[in-house]
Parts: structure tokens; C-alpha cells; sequence
């Protein structure tokens, strides 16, 4: 057991996030401007096709967006926050439907998909763009997130204090296109199966009365 263990890991090792195939070109998503229903948290939690490929199935988003956040440098490309000194994470920017879902429902999904407690690292997944973290745009977000952190240490959901960077939201950028709907794109694709899915897999486990139906 412990061999074939070891196996899965070395095989999904080689198919970490950072080795996708490189490209051109920015996303031609567009994001309109939330109505007095809409809501968006900008969230990093390690790879973002495989917190993109959650979000999707949560009901109540309307659109998840991959993309760049937390940095110094602007319209930063895939391959500059692959070197880790960008400052930027890896991200994806959940717009949802309030009406449907809500900031805590959101939040509680994404300490469910990914570890916090490992700094720097998810998986095979290493470097400050694969970060624990949460870009908050106002107080009632911080608040929020700040509370749900608290519980998750009192209560020791895990055997390690969270390390989530909690921080303001200052500038989204949109990731190439080709890094949008990847999982759904690729799912036969050795990280999908080996990464992505087990997280899917958790996520409609926990919460199977929260899904979209198809």
C-alpha cells in the first residue's frame, strides 16, 4: 500500500500545475460589475484550476475567473508568477448570486478543498504563487473570514494553526485563456485526475445539497 502510495505521488508530482504548456495571450473573459445581488471574493488556494473547477459546481456562483493577485507588477503573465517573484498568487475571483449563497457558504468551501496550513504549499504545488489566501474587497468579507478562521483554530479542525494570508484586495488580473475552464477542458489530463478530481470528489461529498443541478 505504501509503495502504491508513493507512486500516485511521484506520478502527480509530475503533473503539478506549473507544467502546463506555455501560451499567448490574456483571457477574454469580461467581468461586469456586481448588481445590488452580486457579490465577488477573490480567493488563492494553491493550483486555480483545481479551486476553479469547485467554484463551478457551487450553487449560486454565476462565474469563477483565474487570474494573478497579491503582486507588485502589473498584467503580469503565467510565466512571470511562475517564477515566484512576482508576488502574485494564483487565484480565482468567485462572482456569486447572494440570493443563493453567501461570503461564509463561499468561505467555508474553500477551507474545505485546500489545506491552509502549509505555507507556500499545496500538494507538489510549491512557491509563494501557490499561497494559502484570501483577498478581501470590504469590511463585512474581513470580518467574516477573520471569525471563520478563529473557529477553525479554537475548535483545531486541524492539527496546524492556519497560515490563510488574509489581505485587502488591490488589483485582479485576469490569467490566458487557456488556463479558463481547464478542468473541464482537460479532465482526462494526468494533474485533472490526479489533483483536481479528488478535490472535486470531496467537495460534492461535504456538500452534496449545495450543488448546481445539471
Amino acid at each position: 500500500m505504501r509503495s502504491s502510495l508513493f507512486l500516485v505521488f511521484v506520478v502527480s508530482s509530475l503533473f503539478s500545475c506549473s507544467q502546463s504548456e506555455a501560451t499567448s495571450g490574456k483571457a477574454k473573459k469580461q467581468i461586469d460589475l456586481p448588481s445590488d445581488r452580486m457579490d465577488t471574493l477573490t480567493l488563492g488556494g494553491g493550483c486555480y484550476w483545481c479551486v476553479e473547477a469547485v467554484y463551478e459546481r457551487l450553487e449560486g456562483v454565476q462565474e469563477v475567473i483565474s487570474g494573478y493577485s497579491g503582486g507588485r507588477m502589473k498584467d503580469p503573465t503565467y510565466e512571470m508568477v511562475c517564477t515566484g517573484t512576482t508576488g502574485h498568487a494564483e487565484v480565482v475571483r468567485v462572482i456569486f448570486d447572494t440570493t443563493k449563497t453567501s461570503v461564509y457558504e463561499v468561505l467555508k468551501v474553500f477551507f474545505t478543498v485546500h489545506d491552509p496550513t502549509t505555507l507556500n504549499r499545496q500538494g507538489a504545488d510549491v512557491g509563494t504563487q501557490y499561497r494559502s489566501v484570501i483577498f478581501y474587497r470590504n469590511e463585512q468579507q474581513r470580518r467574516i473570514t477573520g471569525e471563520l478562521i478563529a473557529v477553525l483554530n479554537e475548535e483545531k479542525v486541524y492539527p496546524n494553526p492556519v497560515v490563510t494570508e488574509v489581505s485587502p484586495l488591490k488589483a485582479f488580473y485576469i490569467a490566458e485563456d487557456y488556463h479558463q475552464d481547464y478542468y473541464a477542458r482537460n479532465p482526462s489530463q494526468g494533474y485533472c485526475r490526479l489533483v483536481i478530481q479528488p478535490k472535486i470528489d470531496k467537495f460534492e461529498k461535504v456538500f452534496k445539497d449545495r450543488l448546481k443541478e445539471d
